[in-house]
């Protein structure tokens, strides 16, 4: 069986084609990012609260909206450790819908779930799939290093199998898949492994769709020195930052550790777990592409059940531009796998 999923072959001009207003929203990010990053590997965090005053967080709302309730659920006070859940309308149905963790990406260091692009794209997953959608806010670096984001994403999943009353009664818990894009791509991989080396009394992660995710080592790729100066989101110097404000001081880690180079020379063996079927979503223009796709190799050569899909013209996280064509694509293609890997797992 072909694992790959055939995308249209890039422009021959091998330019980054993109609608105007999804090059102004990317020049902000990137400037408000950029300046929100000191010199001595702190964030400038009352930056990022400016975001308010541009509508860019969205609140909570149970009453509907483009087809979907949303709820912020709490799970530790102590440390800010609650998701945003996405349940989608429909009076007439009480069919069983699966249950996806979102992780939202940001290099570990910016972003949450009431972010307007993260909300407005679980939405899109809870009415498009249709599922019941759990965003995670974990904590972010470098006020709070590794492990701290595995830990909250782990804590959730407990969570949820203790305490499965906090979601919709058609909420089929035996049916989870784990999403996430970038660092979320990364943590919801980890969460994957994690959830294999445990028992849940309810939950069972049959899907894992890793979105473009975060992955590095100390090697500097081809695809990383070739795109250094073309991906409108991530560069060398973004990410070795990033990088450096995940690990923490006096650790020993370094970018070759199995958390961040998962199919490097310390990579764990995942050939005797049950690992869940992977979706791996790759960009022609993202400089992590390389990392991406070993990481997709890695899972076939431990004999686990992976798919492939490319975009050879889109950039890292395009699909949280909804004007971008390829972003309804991308949906269409994770609604297609998550109903796949269901009727391999019907409800009885």
């Amino acid at each position: 069986m072909d694992t790959q999923i055939p995308k249209p072959t890039p422009h021959n001009d091998h330019r980054l084609v993109l609608p105007w207003k999804t090059r102004i929203t990317l020049f902000f990010l990137n400037t408000f990012n950029d300046a929100a990053r000191r010199r001595d590997g702190t964030v400038n965090r009352r930056l990022f609260a400016l975001l308010d005053s541009f509508s860019l967080k969205t609140p909570p709302n149970p009453k509907p909206r483009n087809g979907v309730k949303t709820f912020d659920i709490t799970v530790d006070p102590s440390r800010n450790l609650w998701f945003r859940l996405f349940v989608p309308c429909d009076p007439q149905s009480d069919t069983p819908l699966p249950v996806v963790v979102f992780f939202h990406g940001g290099g570990f260091v910016y972003l949450a779930p009431d972010f307007k692009a993260y909300d407005d794209v679980c939405r899109r997953f809870a009415r498009k799939i249709p599922a019941v959608v759990v965003s995670v806010n974990y904590r972010l670096a470098p006020e709070h290093r590794y492990p701290a984001q595995y830990e909250d994403g782990f804590d959730v999943l407990k969570f949820l199998d203790e305490q499965s009353h906090v979601l919709p009664e058609n909420a089929d818990m035996s049916r989870c898949f784990l999403a996430g894009d970038s660092a979320g791509g990364n943590l919801a991989h980890h969460m994957a492994k994690r959830a294999c080396e445990s028992k849940f009394t309810h939950l069972k992660i049959i899907g894992l769709v890793a979105i473009q995710p975060f992955f590095g080592g100390e090697e500097r790729t081809k695809s990383e020195l070739e795109l250094a100066e073309v991906d409108v989101i991530v560069s060398i110097k973004r990410t070795d930052w990033m990088w450096k404000a995940f690990m923490p001081p006096e650790s020993g880690m370094d970018r070759d550790h199995e958390v961040i180079n998962v199919s490097g020379p310390k990579a764990a063996d995942i050939s005797k777990l049950d690992f869940p079927a992977t979706m791996v979503v790759v960009a022609g223009f993202d400089s992590l592409k390389d990392w991406q796709t070993r990481y997709y190799e890695w899972l076939k050569n431990s004999g686990k059940e992976a798919y492939l899909v490319r975009y050879p013209n889109m950039f890292h996280a395009f699909y949280v531009f909804p004007e971008v064509p390829e972003s309804s694509q991308l949906i269409s293609e994770i609604k297609h796998f998550i109903h796949n890997q269901c009727s391999k797992h019907v409800v009885k």
